[in-house]
């Protein structure tokens, strides 16, 4: 492994701290300043593996991310003020990571990372950070890591859990000889669902910021054919063997995938609802003012009705429903809302087995509703 550009006098006083770790050592320090790392994602595990990696002196930092700062981000996603509420992402980080350290040279790409851009981004990266919160991201960065022979330094979290791992280094394991097959759609809880407690991805964002430095600094033993479980309400780790697996389809002997697939489609990601199974919020603005025979029925919890609300909704959390149903009138159509519109389609489908005739769910909720018809609504 060789050396990278020489550091001046400024960068040697920064990391002067690096200087006294033998592992590391000015060589180190240079190495560090030649790498290249890629962000897939700068939510909650980029954030601070950003600001750890542009701290330590990475010289060029990627950011893939096509979203905006929403105020319900500052609870975990650390790389962000108040003030950047309602900006994109690429361009609050950059903002930030410049002021925490301007040696640092910040790359964005303010998009989607799909099928058709990933190769192409990816390949000018030494090394990949995956922050992704769904599985067809994970799978598309899996896959895009072992066709150009990238390591993919995985971190996942769920409710006080995290794991961590480096995928797809050289002849490493990848994310698929784990995971062969993603878990069906309709068990998989969203962020809001389940929650998770704003401290855990600043630990799993942390130790993927470590793995990076460890790849390109060549010090310890990387997390390869490793898997770190960490449980946040133990304060507990354990690691998991994890071993290549020679029939996997990507990365095993005899390799079915060569090209980047639909990872929407493998991971069974729902098409949009037909329009009897879900409403617009544009719509059902126009129905409301029209018509005032329509019940909007509530299946958020309480502290989510307090913070915003829609106009001469009925209160009932989800999980009352089966108790509370009867408080609906059967023969007067029923829309159904929660924040983004997957709790909505549970009760739908409730309410239509207990024989109710119309019932709707509002595609987007009140994220939505807040979105498009009235932006002075409370966002969570």
């Amino acid at each position: 492994m060789m050396a990278g550009p020489p550091l001046t006098p400024v960068e040697m006083r920064r990391y002067a701290r690096h200087f006294s770790l033998p592992e590391i050592g000015e060589t180190g320090q240079r190495r560090l300043k030649a790498a290249r790392v890629l962000l897939v994602g700068a939510g909650g595990l980029g954030s601070p593996a950003a600001l750890y990696l542009a701290a330590g002196g990475v010289g060029v930092i990627g950011i893939v991310d096509d979203d905006r700062v929403d105020e319900s981000n500052l609870q975990r996603q650390i790389l962000y003020g108040t003030q950047a509420i309602g900006r994109p992402k690429g361009e609050a980080a950059e903002e930030r990571l410049r002021d925490l350290n301007p040696h640092v040279r910040i790359e964005r790409f303010d998009a989607r990372l799909t099928s058709g851009n990933a190769l192409g981004i990816l390949r000018e990266f030494d090394v990949i950070v995956d922050g992704s919160d769904n599985f067809p991201t994970r799978y598309l960065v899996n896959d895009a890591c072992v066709l150009l022979g990238k390591p993919d330094v995985y971190g996942a979290i769920f409710r006080f859990e995290g794991q961590v791992s480096v995928f797809a280094h050289r002849e490493a394991p990848c994310y698929r000889c784990l995971f062969r097959d993603p878990p069906p759609p309709e068990l998989i809880p969203s962020c809001e669902q389940a929650g998770v407690l704003g401290v855990v991805p600043g630990i799993i964002g942390s130790l993927q910021a470590l793995e990076v430095m460890k790849l390109a600094t060549g010090a310890g033993q990387p997390l390869v054919g490793r898997l770190l479980l960490f449980d946040g309400l133990l304060a507990r780790f354990r690691e998991l063997p994890i071993r290549r697996d020679p029939a996997c389809p990507v990365c095993g002997d005899h390799p079915t995938i060569r090209e980047l697939i639909d990872y929407d489609a493998f991971c069974g990601t729902p098409a949009p609802l037909a329009d009897e199974v879900e409403i617009t919020v544009a719509s059902l603005r126009q129905l409301l003012a029209e018509s005032r025979a329509v019940q909007l029925v509530d299946v958020r919890e309480p502290w989510e009705w307090s913070i915003c609300r829609l106009d001469g909704a009925n209160l009932i959390p989800l999980r009352e429903l089966p108790q509370r149903f009867g408080e609906l009138e059967a023969s007067r159509p029923v829309v159904a809302y929660c924040h983004t519109g997957q709790r909505s389609l549970i009760a739908r489908q409730f309410l239509m087995a207990q024989g109710y005739g119309s019932v709707r769910s509002l595609r987007g909720g009140v994220d939505s509703w807040s979105r498009e018809i009235d932006p002075d609504m409370p966002r969570y």
